[in-house]
């Protein structure tokens, strides 16, 4: 088995898709919006409260990039490749109604030892316009294809602050949450099948990690944003430990002006690491 290593740089359609408030709505209650206090967040799950606009969550955008367009990156077992690493740039609001064309392209395969790294860049933009919605960067570990010989790539320095954070979130996950989640696109039949995560070594179905990463982004937008969409700039983090259904999440906040440093923990276990984000100025791209 081995990886399709000159697929580096390659360029690709990842899709159009087009989406309307129903879409964005599905989402926000598959993250949890409203869960707790169905009168909260009406922005995002209602289009029809009369006192508060519509409004779409931030990391809606995460879902513009079809999966399907994605070519095999090798011949290895595709069992072994694990979502690792998101981050999201938001160039302003989403519209409650809109349409996005996404590009993406292969920037690296990382050689980390035992396991490579591959680092793929999209970009969404209005497919008439151009106009720049959202840029993600995404990392998918794939295990046991490592020690090729290649880059092993330099992370970005990252330590957790030695004091208490300065916030702290806990939101509690539905048991049926993979299955709300799983309903905006990711239907991977590990979020769903007793017998596909048993397969796997995991005695029920995972929580998606860009579920817990959609999250830590409503922890982040009402903490640091005031529930403005448009303050939401930069989000980043690295899926370290899975979550299972109904488990609770608490996002830990510490913040830096007009940036913040932020993990995810489910009781005492580190789930998402390295979590950095930046607010957007207004009226900037």
């Amino acid at each position: 088995m081995s990886l399709y290593r000159d697929l580096v740089g390659r360029t690709w359609d990842s899709g159009t898709r087009q989406w309307a408030f129903a879409d964005t709505a599905l989402y926000a209650l598959g993250v949890g919006a409203g869960a707790e206090d169905p009168t909260s967040e009406l922005e995002f799950t209602t289009e029809n409260s009369g006192r508060v606009a519509p409004a779409v969550l931030p990391t809606f955008a995460t879902t513009l990039v079809s999966r399907e367009a994605q070519p095999a990156l090798g011949d290895f077992d595709v069992s072994q490749l694990l979502h690792t690493e998101q981050s999201l740039t938001l160039h302003g609001p989403l519209p409650v109604e809109g349409t996005a064309s996404t590009t993406s392209r292969l920037t690296a395969l990382r050689d980390r030892g035992r396991s490579a790294l591959a680092v793929i860049e999209s970009s969404c933009v209005h497919p008439h316009t151009g106009q720049p919605l959202a840029d993600l960067r995404t990392g998918l570990t794939i295990r046991h294809e490592g020690g090729f010989g290649g880059d092993p790539g330099e992370e970005e320095p990252w330590e957790r602050p030695t004091g208490e954070p300065g916030h702290e979130v806990t939101y509690r996950t539905a048991p049926n949450q993979a299955l709300l989640y799983r309903l905006s696109g990711d239907r991977n039949p590990l979020h769903c099948d007793p017998v596909i995560a048993g397969r796997l070594g995991f005695r029920r179905p995972l929580l998606h990690g860009l579920c817990t990463f959609g999250f830590a982004g409503r922890a982040l937008l009402h903490t640091l944003c005031g529930g403005d969409t448009g303050r939401f700039g930069t989000m980043s983090g690295r899926f370290t430990s899975p979550v299972l259904p109904g488990q609770d999440l608490t996002v830990r906040i510490w913040e830096q002006e007009a940036s913040a440093l932020f993990e995810v923990r489910s009781g005492q276990r580190v789930v998402l690491d390295r979590g950095r984000f930046i607010r957007r100025v207004p009226g900037g791209s």
